[in-house]
């Protein structure tokens, strides 16, 4: 049987085309998939193992079949194996798919048109058949495209593009609820769990005991555990003062350069946990008292705290 390819060809181009299939449709991220994946070098070893034992076997069975062959099967093989791949039928079949043969020079004058323009003439020829195919298929495509997107109403280009923008957008949105340093003064939550206390107490102890004492108590700085706040007090004030810094020439300096947003959120949590501690000689309070806009207004607290009395 005549193959196409020699040997020394076909084995590599059968392996490496399985190659570049397995490492195209397996997610490795940014390392080779046959090195993330040990299984994926042990199967490319046993499949080239098969594809050489493959070709030594069917060259066994050709040799053993060539020798039970007649002396006129053997020429009509060899007959047969001299035929190049261009004189074949197949071949000839597509390239009259694609190509036509051009007119003999000798009977060109049958294909000649009647004007000249200053010794110039042309010839009546046929276009070519992979040119026309094309301009049908063109056709085919034109009422397809006419019939989806104009009559049908399917989303052109850009509709969407505008459709995936937004879907976009929502997926970052959603990713920055939860990515910890993507947080800013709106987006900042406070923390209550214990582990990012800790965490923000670490970061209040390497960072701010100078000013403000190991017990927020104050020095430099304010008391931070008292209900005064110079800036606003909440953790969306709270994180905007830490990260931006306090008053010009006489405030915080901003530590956003030095600590990530995660950070700042943390020790923030962890300086409104120490609201109402009570320090041992604590520094006078300093600005104004801060109530959340959400807080239970005083008077109303006391008109619930009178009912509760008259009821018992």
């Amino acid at each position: 049987m005549k193959k196409i390819f020699p040997v020394y060809l076909r084995v590599p181009i059968i392996f490496f085309a399985v190659f570049l299939a397995m490492e195209y449709f397996i997610d490795s991220g940014d390392r080779p998939a046959f090195v993330k994946y040990p299984m994926i070098s042990v199967f490319l070893v046993v499949f080239l193992f098969l594809l050489i034992a493959i070709e030594l076997v069917v060259a066994a069975v050709d040799n053993v079949t060539y020798h039970l062959l007649t002396d006129e099967q053997r020429k009509q093989l060899e007959e047969a194996n001299e035929i190049k791949i261009t004189d074949s039928k197949l071949f000839q079949k597509i390239k009259k798919w694609f190509v036509k043969e051009s007119q003999p020079i000798e009977t060109e004058s049958d294909i000649l048109l009647s004007h000249d323009y200053d010794g110039i003439k042309e010839l009546d020829n046929d276009l070519p058949p992979w040119w026309t195919k094309l301009f049908y298929a063109c056709i085919v495509f034109s009422f397809i495209y006419l019939a989806k997107y104009h009559i049908f109403g399917h989303d052109d280009q850009a509709k969407e593009f505008e459709t995936e923008m937004a879907e976009a957008k929502l997926a970052v949105e959603e990713y920055k609820k939860t990515a910890k340093d993507l947080i800013d003064a709106e987006t900042v939550t406070l923390l209550t769990d214990a582990g990012d206390i800790a965490a923000g107490k670490a970061v209040f102890e390497a960072n701010c005991v100078a000013c403000h004492r190991p017990d927020a108590g104050g020095a430099i700085g304010p008391n931070l555990t008292d209900d005064h706040w110079i800036l606003g007090g909440g953790i969306k004030n709270v994180f905007h003062t830490i990260t931006e810094g306090g008053r010009d020439g006489k405030g915080m300096v901003a530590w956003k350069g030095t600590l990530k947003p995660s950070e700042i959120q943390q020790v923030a949590s962890y300086v409104l946990s120490l609201q109402g501690s009570n320090p041992k000689d604590p520094k006078p309070a300093e600005g104004e008292i801060w109530v959340e806009e959400n807080a239970p207004k005083a008077a109303d607290t006391k008109t619930e705290e009178a009912k509760t009395v008259a009821q018992n």
